[in-house]
């Protein structure tokens, strides 16, 4: 059992002490390059032939597999390289480079293949890449610009010597222009304008800080002269009140007897004032006020009637404006009631003459129809109906002659009756042409009331004797 047991135990040791030669740990700062069988690493493939271990730990088979560091430390280098700007002018670089192997599989593959056996070198083959690209942009560059702008210069080599580094495994870190060195005296030269204007301005503000001086020294000895003089000012003020008060103290006797005389005139004064406002005040309530107050009755009194009549005047001139606006009012109404009047009368008049007219007119109308029928009845019957003013009509030629003398007697008056009467057949005949002609004319037309045209008057030679003395004696009849 005891042999068990240390058999156990001697087993156990014996693994741990194998199991602690293979189980290698990469520390923070290195790579473990484990070559020795095929592996596969992520982002390499297949068929690298060793494998990478960064940050933790890995077992490695003893006598098969070799383990190897590479170190992921920083490394510096200092580079001094001569160039020549594109100026032609010579010029000396120094500068401070940091890189190191970088931290993705990739680098640290380059960096196993070009550097795990020459770590020593990694610090000379960088400083070689860094110095021929450095050489190469400074050539582009004017020593201005390389002045002026340091950044630009490092960039441009960061940025030109990236790939050459990316091949080599490493990565920098930091690229620092230190110094740049003229030889030929260039820069110094072309400071020398600024210089000289920087010592222009000194001069510049050295004058003037010099006149500025000399400025506050006068002004202060002004002002020194200027505290004399109002101190001398003020010790003769001074004085001069000293003189003032004694010449004051002298008088005081003879100013305080006429002061006490004038005060007793200021009493005698204020005495005569309040007797005077005495008198005053007894004037005013002996006579002004009664007559103050008479004139305010007279005032007020006289207001009272000359409101009343005011009050009378306006009454009697509203009392005629109502009865003014009353009658106009009345005169309206009458007006408007006269109008609706006319204008009732009006329309009446105007449909009665409005209904005759077309009681006229159908007259007419029948008329002409019967006068296109037969026109000798119609002709007849108007002449029969009118035939009491046809002979009226002819009779009329008598009724202006006074005295008539027939030269052949009872033969003779009947003559002038038949003439009378044949004005009705005249106006027959006319009427006769009228209808043949086209219809009857203004003249022979029937009138609006349906009457008889009116018979055409014949001037008939009457003999008759005016009752006067002719031209001749042997009293002989005159024709009118």
């Amino acid at each position: 059992m005891l042999y068990t047991v240390l058999a156990v135990i001697g087993l156990l040791v014996v693994l741990i002490v194998v199991f602690k030669l293979m189980w290698r740990v990469a520390e923070p700062n290195e790579a473990l390059v484990i070559s020795g069988s095929r592996h596969h690493t992520e982002g390499l493939g297949e068929g690298m032939g060793f494998r990478i271990v960064t940050g933790r730990g890995t077992l490695v088979l003893p006598f098969v597999q070799a383990v190897r560091k590479l170190s992921l430390d920083l490394n510096e280098a200092e580079l001094s390289v001569e160039c020549v700007t594109t100026q032609g002018i010579p010029l000396r670089v120094q500068s401070v480079v940091i890189f190191k192997v970088g931290d993705d599989y990739v680098s640290i593959a380059n960096a196993a293949r070009r550097f795990l056996d020459q770590q020593k070198q990694m610090e000379s083959r960088v400083r070689k890449v860094l110095a021929g690209h450095l050489r190469s942009i400074v050539g582009g560059l004017t020593v201005e610009d390389m002045i002026r702008d340091r950044e630009k210069l490092t960039a441009h080599v960061r940025a030109a010597s990236g790939s050459d580094m990316e091949k080599l495994g490493l990565i920098i870190d930091s690229l620092q222009i230190q110094e740049i060195d003229d030889p030929t005296g260039y820069i110094q030269s072309m400071a020398a304008p600024h210089t000289a204007a920087v010592h222009r301005d000194a001069r510049i503000a050295q004058a003037l800080a010099n006149r500025k001086a000399t400025e506050a020294e006068q002004d202060a000895t002004a002002r020194m002269a200027q505290a004399t003089r109002d101190s001398e000012i003020q010790q003769a003020g001074y004085q001069a009140e000293r003189d003032e008060a004694t010449a004051r103290s002298r008088q005081a006797g003879p100013l305080a007897e006429a002061a006490s005389r004038q005060e007793v005139v200021v009493q005698e004064t204020r005495v005569a004032e309040l007797e005077a406002m005495r008198r005053e005040q007894q004037l005013q309530a002996d006579v002004r006020k009664p007559a103050d107050a008479q004139a305010y009755e007279t005032r007020t009194r006289a207001q009272a009637d000359r409101d009343a009549r005011i009050s009378a005047a306006e009454a009697s001139a509203r009392e005629t404006e109502l009865a003014a606006i009353a009658d106009a009012e009345a005169t309206k109404v009458r007006g408007l009631a006269a109008a609706e009047a006319t204008l009732a009368t009006g329309k009446a008049t105007a449909e009665a003459a409005r209904a005759k007219g077309l009681a006229e007119a159908a007259a007419i109308a029948a008329r002409a129809a019967a006068l296109a029928e037969n026109q000798e009845a119609v002709v007849a019957q108007q002449l029969a109906e009118n035939w009491p003013e046809i002979v009226r009509a002819g009779a009329e030629a008598f009724g202006n002659v006074d005295h008539m003398v027939l030269l052949n007697g009872g033969d003779g008056m009947g003559d002038l009756f038949a003439k009378a009467l044949t004005m009705g057949g005249t106006g027959l005949g006319i009427a006769r042409q009228l209808l043949s002609s086209g219809g009857p004319t203004a003249d022979t037309a029937p009138s609006a009331n349906g009457s008889a045209p009116k018979a055409v008057r014949v001037a008939v030679d009457v003999e008759t004797d005016t009752g006067t003395e002719g031209d001749n004696d042997d009293d002989t009849p005159s024709r009118h």
